[in-house]
């Protein structure tokens, strides 16, 4: 029997929906798991209804379709007797449960931690939730951009002076995703070895405080919270996006002999001589100055040239890419980064890759279809003996 992935013997039942519980079941998915989508009777999943839409068929979201890939999906109504008989059936086989409803919703149902640990002392119970089950904000409710906020993200993205910046895609959502299948896979360890499941707690509020990387460590020896610094890093120079004659390039010389091979490879040696570029903390200190100089030089051609000229040096460099130039750029394509999966009704969608790749297990490039609402119940059923 050909293994599908590390993951193809646990079943997750996968009460999330919208982005960052439903992250998690698909990066778990992708891993070989089975995910058994739970949504609400009528409308299901919110994500089915934002956009982008296919050819404007509001049943066919692509937001939906590209998260929530190779799923399986059941409609049950946790409050109703008949259906909680279901839902506990396939929780009874279950390894995983993913939850991301506010904290308390499962508990005033019965189907919260404690009362299903219970029963089910080997299940794994993930929660992730804007603020987590302790604290005094746990019943707040929060989507990506309210913890954006109140993280820090936000006030260290964008150009000093400017209006408060979203980061570009939902990084509170998918960090809290990424850090909910970090938990589950430490609590399946665990429960080879204790054989009980654990309660994984995932605020997505903390996941923005732990990705706050460089800038906590600024405040730490500051005392000065940091503020945005446009495209340049805060404490390496020059690590940063420069314009040329036509196109913009990044350059990451994240040490002196790096910066000496990029001060050669632009012909500027003087660079080399200026004390105000000596090290990195003095290049750090003068790095408006520096990227004058070096955006000078780079204006005399365009951004293909000049990062044929670097990487001939060995100079870490890359173009800057839209999302279309990413999707197709040949390493990105060689790495299997770009896959097809389906929406509801069959139709192929693009999508992103997974980007574990494991020895041992395919990586294949097409990827099974996203469900439609209740799709599975008639199987689902005739495996539980319902």
């Amino acid at each position: 029997m050909t293994r599908t992935g590390p993951l193809d013997d646990l079943l997750i039942v996968d009460l999330s929906r919208v982005l960052a519980g439903p992250y998690a079941t698909m990066v778990l998915g992708d891993l070989g798991a089975r995910v058994v989508k739970v949504e609400r009777p009528g409308g299901g999943d919110d994500s089915r209804h934002i956009g982008p839409f296919k050819d404007g068929d509001h049943t066919q979201s692509a937001y939906f379709a590209s998260i929530n890939r190779g799923k399986e999906s059941i409609a049950l109504d946790l409050a109703d007797a008949d259906n909680r008989i279901v839902f506990k059936a396939l929780v009874a086989r279950a390894d995983v449960l993913v939850e991301n409803f506010r904290p308390g919703v499962m508990d005033r149902l019965g189907l919260g931690w404690a009362a299903l640990h219970e029963r089910y002392p080997r299940l794994i119970y993930a929660a992730t939730s804007g603020f987590g089950h302790t604290g005094p904000d746990r019943d707040r409710p929060a989507y990506d951009m309210i913890v954006q906020a109140m993280g820090g993200i936000m006030s260290v993205t964008g150009w000093p002076g400017g209006q408060p910046t979203r980061v570009g895609t939902s990084i509170g959502d998918i960090a809290a995703g990424l850090f909910t299948v970090a938990g589950i896979l430490a609590a399946l360890h665990d429960r080879h070895r204790t054989g009980e499941g654990r309660f994984v707690d995932v605020a997505m509020l903390d996941g923005q405080i732990a990705i706050l990387e460089n800038a906590v460590a600024r405040f730490a020896v500051s005392g000065v919270a940091p503020g945005p610094l446009g495209a340049r890093h805060p404490s390496i120079t020059p690590f940063a996006a420069y314009a040329c004659a036509r196109g913009h390039i990044v350059v990451a010389a994240g040490n002196d002999s790096l910066f000496k091979a990029l001060a050669t490879a632009l012909a500027l040696p003087e660079l080399l001589t200026d004390p105000r570029f000596a090290t990195n903390a003095a290049r750090t200190d003068h790095a408006e100055v520096l990227g004058h100089l070096i955006e000078a030089r780079l204006a005399s051609d365009d951004a293909t040239h000049w990062l044929a000229v670097l990487e001939a040096a060995g100079v870490p460099c890359g173009p800057l890419h839209d999302v279309a130039q990413a999707l197709n750029h040949r390493q990105v394509r060689a790495r299997n980064m770009a896959i097809t999966t389906a929406f509801p009704d069959g139709s192929p969608l693009l999508a992103a890759g997974n980007p574990i790749k494991l020895s041992g297990f395919a990586d294949p490039a097409t990827r099974p279809k996203a469900p439609a609402l209740d799709e599975h119940r008639a199987m689902l059923l005739a495996d539980l003996g319902l």
